[in-house]
């Protein structure tokens, strides 16, 4: 059975480098493939085609964003079953398709199966699995995490995909309403891990924090207003929440918060071309499931 492993990158030469040379020694490359989107890069990781010439390279000049890269790729994968990595994250398990494989099988109407994410930067893998349990767990869930995630290939090719309308941020849990309400499950298994190398303290320090919180904030309108019959209570709930827990307490969040705003404002008429709300029964199934601890 071929597998296909995607992966977007944008400016991060190094941590793709180290996560390529780890599903070298994992991968049988006669069998599976390796897909990477290079999303209007200026680091010099186009040089990394050579280095590494088993993989699928795409190149984009312009940066187009990681949901519209993933739009873009996962259409071209030949795998079965397609499994999303980020650039920054690398499977801790040898055998993580054959556990995906095994997951699979054994739960025939699952879509998607979620990876457990340990966040940061260790020395080892063996220090990075010390950071949680050793007890299985397995449940049923509303969403997935980017960083390290596998997809049905015909489940993938079911729905519209990852979407372009979306840059970052939010576009797996559009990808999860759409599984879901195609009558999928999603479920969630500690037993294939991923070591997602973020620095965090690195990225707050570069203020990544306000950057994510201007992103989800939009995206999350245009989430709403994309498939839920009635997104207007939603979306005030949403501003609500945000204007007091962020925007009154610092006031870059303060600067960000009407910036989306006015972002919103201007991409309304591109996102409600995408307008495709789900059947309510989905929310209530949605609501029903447990979500990930982050």
């Amino acid at each position: 059975m071929k597998i296909s492993i995607l992966i977007v990158s944008k400016n991060r030469k190094k941590e793709l480098e180290f996560t390529l040379r780890v599903l070298e020694r994992f991968l049988d490359l006669s069998i599976h493939e390796v897909l990477v989107f290079l999303d209007g890069c200026t680091d010099d990781s186009e040089l990394l085609q050579i280095q590494f010439d088993w993989v699928k390279w795409v190149v984009s000049e312009k940066s187009i964003g990681a949901s519209a890269a993933r739009h873009q790729l996962y259409p071209k994968a030949q795998g079965q079953f397609l499994i999303g990595l980020d650039d920054d994250a690398h499977p801790l398990n040898i055998d993580f398709i054959l556990q995906s494989k095994t997951i699979f099988e054994k739960y025939p109407n699952v879509g998607i199966i979620a990876f457990q994410e340990i966040k940061g930067v260790f020395n080892c893998d063996e220090e990075a699995l010390r950071q949680v349990s050793i007890n299985e767990d397995e449940f049923y869930t509303n969403e997935f995490i980017g960083c390290g995630f596998a997809i049905r290939k015909e489940v993938y090719e079911s729905i519209d995909g990852f979407p372009p309308w979306v840059d970052i941020y939010g576009e797996e849990s559009c990808v999860a309403i759409e599984v879901l309400s195609k009558g999928y499950d999603i479920i969630y298994s500690n037993k294939i891990k991923v070591n997602h190398r973020v620095n965090i303290a690195e990225r707050k320090l570069l203020g990544q924090d306000y950057f994510r919180f201007g992103k989800q904030l939009k995206n999350t309108t245009f989430y709403y207003l994309v498939y839920y019959p009635f997104p207007l209570l939603k979306i005030l709930k949403l501003y609500g929440h945000n204007f007091k827990k962020y925007a009154l307490m610092d006031l870059r969040y303060f600067k960000v918060f009407f910036i989306t705003i006015f972002e919103v404002v201007k991409g309304l008429p591109k996102v409600l071309k995408y307008r495709s709300p789900v059947d309510k029964k989905v929310l209530k199934k949605i609501r029903s499931l447990s979500g990930l601890k982050f």
